[in-house]
């Protein structure tokens, strides 16, 4: 009877996830735990642009392009585990054609968005560190426009590019996607016409896509490098590598992750490699990228506790008044 009414209320163009919750015993541990971590990055990224937009000290181009970077995880992460958890909670796994499209458009313009990005914050920190006399000019705020103009280009060209192709192919046979969301290759899987001319393409577009922004980071660090080990200074040395440390650590971890997806040969990794990956950097790094640079970060930690001092503050005079 079950089966007749999914049957019924499933149409025959809806995909289904196999997802992450596939074992009975580890699902409710693995649905609380990502739903901390969805939480956790949703009010991480939040307090990031909270702090970034109301306190004088962090207007600069640095933490401008930052508060993009945390939106862009918030509305990243938004794409995917929301529907994930909520059909856990409903007991189904099925998401409709259209439905399919749209996370497939979004995550490929957000995550394209978000490479171009950290790409262009390198360029950031070598114009701070080599050339910090020039710094007010070359990162103007029409230059940090730019920026984000053209990380948000290069994103949607990609969305626009490759999901209408992606989703014109003909799905005539098993619809299960060996996934937890609408990624490219795991929906090429399913198609019933000869997608390797396409695949190729694809492979040729997300490398380009991953190696401009890395080249750009490998150049960029490799002069900030030189010009630090040059530094007589100590303290001078010591605030390069902790400006610089931490987006570092976030390019790496994002990075990484997306290159082994993208990059490796299909021959050489399964769809259950492939689901843990994709966890790491669709879901693990937007909770990390923010709480890496808050805590490594005495910027924000002192922005935080400015903000905590001012509510101290205001909460006495109310009281005080009463």
């Amino acid at each position: 009877m079950v089966g007749l009414m999914e049957g019924h209320n499933t149409s025959s163009t809806d995909f289904t996830f196999l997802g992450l919750f596939t074992r009975e015993e580890t699902s409710a541990l693995l649905f609380a735990t990502i739903s901390a971590i969805f939480l956790t990055a949703l009010l991480a990224n939040g307090m990031m642009i909270f702090l970034i937009h109301t306190d004088s000290q962090l207007h600069t181009p640095m933490y401008f392009l930052l508060s993009h970077l945390s939106l862009i995880d918030m509305m990243y992460i938004s794409t995917i585990v929301p529907k994930m958890l909520v059909d856990y909670v409903l007991g189904q796994r099925t998401i409709s054609f259209v439905g399919c499209t749209a996370q497939h458009f979004l995550y490929l313009t957000l995550v394209g968005a978000e490479f171009f990005l950290l790409g262009l914050m390198a360029y950031d920190r070598y114009v701070a560190i080599c050339h910090p006399l020039r710094y007010p000019v070359l990162m103007s705020r029409r230059v940090c426009w730019m920026i984000i103009a053209g990380s948000w280009f290069g994103g949607s060209l990609d969305g626009f590019l490759l999901t209408p192709i992606t989703m014109s192919f003909p799905f005539c046979g098993s619809r299960e996607i060996h996934h937890f969301f609408c990624e490219a290759p795991a929906v090429l899987s399913l198609a019933c016409a000869d997608t390797a001319l396409y695949e190729t393409v694809m492979y040729i577009c997300c490398v380009l896509m991953l190696l401009i922004p890395f080249s750009v980071v490998i150049a960029s660090y490799a002069r900030i490098l030189t010009t630090v080990h040059r530094m007589s200074s100590v303290e001078g040395r010591k605030k390069a590598f902790a400006t610089c440390s931490s987006h570092m650590l976030v390019v790496t971890l994002f990075y990484g992750a997306a290159m082994y997806t993208y990059m490796l040969p299909h021959s050489y990794h399964t769809p259950a490699q492939d689901k843990v990956f994709s966890v790491f950097y669709t879901i693990l790094t937007p909770m990390l990228n923010p709480l890496i640079y808050s805590l490594r970060n005495k910027d924000v930690t002192g922005a935080m506790r400015r903000v905590l001092g001012r509510l101290r503050s205001s909460h006495q005079v109310s009281g005080e008044a009463f």
